[in-house]
């Protein structure tokens, strides 16, 4: 479940560009109550793109956005209550590993969801009931 964050060079301090994966990663398995199930932790990664504060843009201008995107299949955090608690706790990891005086409106989280089908690793195929069985084979 592919994590992306996009920043302005500056903007993370130098532990937060090092931290914000692994800690947005613990935050989206916290949230969809798979924590110590290794399956779906396999199943969580992402990339951080660090890019000169010109080729970041709000308000057709340049300004210091950080963006956090997360592609999940339909199934993933399948509740409004568990996507707020996804964008609660990634807002607080951002203002944390951000340096002083990023402001909370500069940070903007996305959940992207795939149709049923439409998540796969590698030549894999997953549809929805095909992750929750993965998972939950782990789980026992």
């Amino acid at each position: 479940m592919p994590i992306t964050v996009t920043a302005p060079e500056g903007v993370l301090t130098e532990a937060g560009e090092r931290e914000i994966l692994p800690r947005l990663s613990a935050a989206l398995i916290e949230a969809s109550g798979a924590t110590g199930n290794a399956f779906f932790t396999a199943i969580v990664g992402g990339t951080v793109h660090i890019l000169p504060l010109r080729h970041i843009y709000a308000g057709g201008a340049n300004r210091p956005v950080v963006l956090v995107e997360l592609k999940l299949p339909n199934i993933g955090l399948g509740s409004t209550e568990a996507r707020n608690a996804f964008i609660a706790t990634a807002a607080g990891i951002v203002a944390e590993l951000c340096v002083p005086g990023h402001k909370p409106e500069n940070t903007w989280i996305n959940i992207v969801n795939a149709p049923d089908g439409g998540w796969g690793i590698g030549d894999r195929q997953f549809t929805g009931d095909a992750l929750i069985a993965a998972a939950t084979a782990v789980a026992h």
